[in-house]
């Protein structure tokens, strides 16, 4: 589905609820309710009374199947910064292979949550699919510190662990 596809889609959905607003760096803003987290790098969303899920852009979190060191962690410092709340999810418009859209989430404090779940040491910065050189540096940061699964003497990577 093209991002032209993907706006188009959202703004008939648009009956009750703010619509979503095309950037000028061709990023669309959704306006939606946090309604469940799948683990650190998954969340379920609201939009219009129809839930949507999202894959968090930049990151691999821990995966919670398999029971992967930090995992339930990662899902439930996600849930922290996010869960309830009325975030802002910026996207491109671009779909995984699971069908789930990949963005990011600004919470209601304005906190980048991706950003902040590699800064607390609960995510990799995802280099396969991120160019995003803010988020290496927070990776760095988070390794130097020892936070969060940086603690652990040899952590794995989640594509490494699946």
């Amino acid at each position: 589905m093209s991002r032209k596809t993907l706006f188009l889609f959202f703004t008939l959905l648009s009956l009750s609820f703010s619509s979503p607003t095309l950037e000028k760096d061709g990023e669309i803003h959704l306006k939606v309710k946090v309604i469940g987290i799948i683990d650190g790098d998954t969340v379920d969303i609201l939009y219009h009374k129809l839930p949507l899920r999202i894959r968090l852009e930049h990151i691999d979190a821990p995966e919670k199947r398999g029971s992967q060191a930090y995992g339930n962690k990662a899902k439930t410092v996600l849930s922290d910064l996010c869960f309830g709340q009325k975030v802002t999810i910026v996207t491109k418009g671009d779909f995984d292979m699971g069908g789930r859209i990949i963005g990011e989430i600004i919470n209601e404090e304005g906190i980048n949550v991706n950003k902040e779940l590699v800064r607390l040491g609960y995510a990799w910065h995802f280099k396969k699919y991120s160019e995003d050189k803010s988020y290496d540096i927070l990776e760095k940061e988070a390794r130097k510190n020892k936070r969060g699964l940086w603690q652990e003497p040899k952590p794995i990577a989640p594509w490494d662990f699946r």
